[in-house]
């Protein structure tokens, strides 16, 4: 016989045990251990597979016991009742219910609930979260119990209370309905979607298997998302694995741990953007006052040299994370194989497999080519530009995304020659009315514009570094065709999602066959219930650093509980002075939060670059009543100085 314990402080205890019946006549439920003073009320939720596939359910309350000798565990009178012909024992007297452990706050309260809940989930083979009167649930447990299968149930009807229960529930869900289902930890779901995974036979996979995984959690991807996730499961105490691994680009680049936005996107895109600014001040320093003969001029390899270097820094420090976290982070390639195993592939070809109660995918995405001929061979995307060795010279942007602009902007900030290739209109999705400001202003300053063009064949003149290339493109509202040299073509049309080569169909996780993105619930589930997803890859959401952090953290907390761990001052190095060498412990920022206000903030310091600006945001949102819990949910602008109030709180 199993026996699971759920309380909440000193409020509560519940016992939910689940064992066969005989058939005959339930006896009392064996003494359980005394409770130490000061004792709580004790409820035990008991289910039993019945005859002809029923199932009975009873709930037992014992009264508050003095810490004196007697007899632990007397059961009280009862009350009995019938449910579609299973004999039910309500508790007599006043129904259970649980409070605050006395003075605690009513979140501590509910944080401790939940945890608890956790705990009984995680013990459960089978936790069924039930109501007596319910058609859908009584479908449910009649499947258990045709299987054989024990399970423990909580009737959330029979507790008074069930609604906070089911609250609860529901935060770590996203569920409201009963049944809920959980098979060895993996949440399954309600009724439809257990018979679902019965008819797959999903759910007999679930139910084989026990706890003997390699991790608790391994994560497919060391993006921004997955690293998010991979710590604070780990913080939360689980067992977790980080399986990265750069496939090199048809340039032959590639990098290391931190995904996207660290190595090949935001920190080395906003880096050079800088570099382009500083080239600007220095323009317009003369009109301040300075004065200079020198001829200035900009070094692109010294610039990349520096922030690669700067990367490379931040590659180590997520590896240092981890090891710290105690993060098993492995350099190998994921691909699943079956139901819970994974199959990871080193650069040398060694395999090597795992398995883990649950997974989440984290891969991302990377840039889309023409596919036409010589755009592999002889283009670069955004993948190459930020650690090239040599400058690009003359450069043509094939694309009109924000990504084509940004790098359009800084290269002609340097004093290239740079040319922007638009197949329709600039910055798809954006309101057009600031889209063509955007494009006015680039115009302005020296970057041209090639309108309504496709390139349909780049050929190689020479070769160098930079070399020579000869574009041929075509009109897209005629026939008209134009050719041009470039020493760089810089392709930025959009990226793929790196979906399709991962073994998603041999466990049956759904992908969107056009676009490769996953959809999933409202909770990040795939189609597949230990199956989750986050970042770029997931279909219908912001492609964005700073919501993939968040969702990758709030995903952890969902799956394995909240910690109340917080913080309320740090110190930060903004990202312009990391390459110019400059301080990395002077900037400081910090809140005053009113606890007995629901944690209002009612104080906000920052000493660091652009404070007035940052200021302000801060002192209109606390006007709002800006409170530490809505500062934890807001997604921050990345990489900016005022994310510090999102990330580092």
């Amino acid at each position: 016989m199993r026996r699971a314990v759920l309380g909440v402080g000193r409020a509560a205890a519940w016992r939910i045990r689940a064992g066969a019946e005989s058939g005959q006549q339930r006896q009392r439920s064996p003494p359980l251990s005394p409770v130490p003073a000061p004792p709580p009320p004790a409820f035990r939720f008991v289910s039993r597979p019945g005859p002809a596939g029923s199932e009975s359910e009873t709930v037992e309350q014992s009264p508050p016991q003095s810490p004196g000798p007697g007899k632990a565990g007397d059961a009280p009178n009862r009350r009995s009742g019938h449910v579609r012909g299973a004999r039910v024992l309500s508790p007599p007297g006043r129904r259970a219910h649980l409070s605050s452990p006395g003075p605690s706050s009513s979140s501590e309260a509910r944080e401790e609930l939940r945890r608890r809940l956790r705990e009984l989930i995680e013990r459960s083979r089978v936790m069924i979260f039930s109501k007596s009167y319910c058609p859908h649930s009584t479908r449910v447990k009649e499947l258990f119990s045709s299987l054989g299968v024990e399970c423990n149930v909580l009737e959330l009807d029979q507790v008074d209370d069930g609604a906070k229960i089911q609250e609860v529930l529901s935060g770590i869900t996203n569920q409201k309905t009963v049944p809920n289902v959980f098979v060895n930890k993996v949440h399954v779901g309600g009724c439809d979607q257990t018979f679902q995974a019965y008819q797959s036979g999903l759910l007999q996979k679930l139910l084989e298997e026990d706890s003997a995984y390699d991790y608790d959690l391994i994560i497919v991807g060391g993006g921004s998302g997955g690293l998010s996730c991979a710590k604070e499961a780990a913080i939360l105490g689980k067992k977790v694995m980080v399986l990265d691994f750069v496939v090199p680009s048809p340039q032959g680049t590639s990098w290391g741990l931190g995904g996207t936005c660290v190595n090949v996107g935001c920190i080395p895109k906003k880096l050079m953007h800088q570099a382009a600014l500083l080239g600007q001040a220095l323009c317009d320093s003369r009109k301040f006052g300075w004065e200079y003969d020198q001829q200035v001029k900009h070094k692109w390899e010294t610039m990349t040299k520096a922030i690669q270097n700067h990367i490379s820094s931040l590659n180590w420090g997520y590896r240092l994370s981890l090891r710290e976290k105690a993060v098993a982070y492995v350099n190998s390639y994921g691909e699943f194989v079956e139901h819970h195993k994974i199959k990871a592939t080193n650069k040398k070809g060694q395999e090597t497999y795992y398995t883990a109660a649950q997974f989440v995918i984290a891969t991302g995405e990377r840039p889309r080519y023409l596919g036409i001929q010589g755009d592999k061979e002889y283009c670069i995307t955004s993948d190459d530009l930020f650690s090239l060795p040599y400058c690009p010279g003359k450069t043509l942007v094939v694309g009109a995304s924000y990504v084509a602009l940004e790098c359009a902007g800084f290269l002609a900030g340097f004093g290239l020659d740079v040319t922007v290739m638009v197949r329709s209109i600039l910055l798809r999705g954006f309101d057009q009315e600031m889209a063509e400001k955007v494009g006015s202003y680039m115009e302005q300053h020296g970057v041209k514009f090639l309108r309504k063009f496709i390139p349909v064949m780049i050929q190689q003149l020479e070769k160098g570094s930079p070399g020579k290339l000869k574009v041929l493109a075509k009109s897209t509202e005629g026939t008209e065709t134009i050719e041009g040299v470039y020493n760089t073509v810089l392709l930025a049309i959009g990226r793929d999602s790196c979906t399709r080569k991962i073994g998603l169909e041999k466990i049956g996780v759904k992908i969107n066959e056009k676009s490769g993105k996953i959809p999933v619930n409202d909770v990040e589930q795939t189609s597949v219930p230990y199956v989750y997803a986050v970042g770029d890859i997931l279909e219908g959401r912001p492609e964005l650093t700073p919501v993939a952090i968040q969702s990758g953290k709030l995903l952890a907390r969902r799956l394995f509980g909240a910690s109340l761990e917080k913080i309320y001052h740090t110190l930060f190095w903004p990202l312009e002075w990391t390459v110019a060498g400059r301080e990395n412990n002077t900037c400081y920022a910090k809140i005053i939060c009113n606890k007995l206000d629901h944690d209002r903030v009612i104080g906000f310091h920052i000493l660091g670059p652009n404070a007035g600006e940052v200021t302000q945001g801060f002192a209109a949102a606390m006007k709002c009543g800006l409170t530490k819990q809505l500062l934890d949910d807001t997604i921050g602008i990345h990489p900016t100085c005022g994310e510090v109030g999102n990330r580092r709180f």
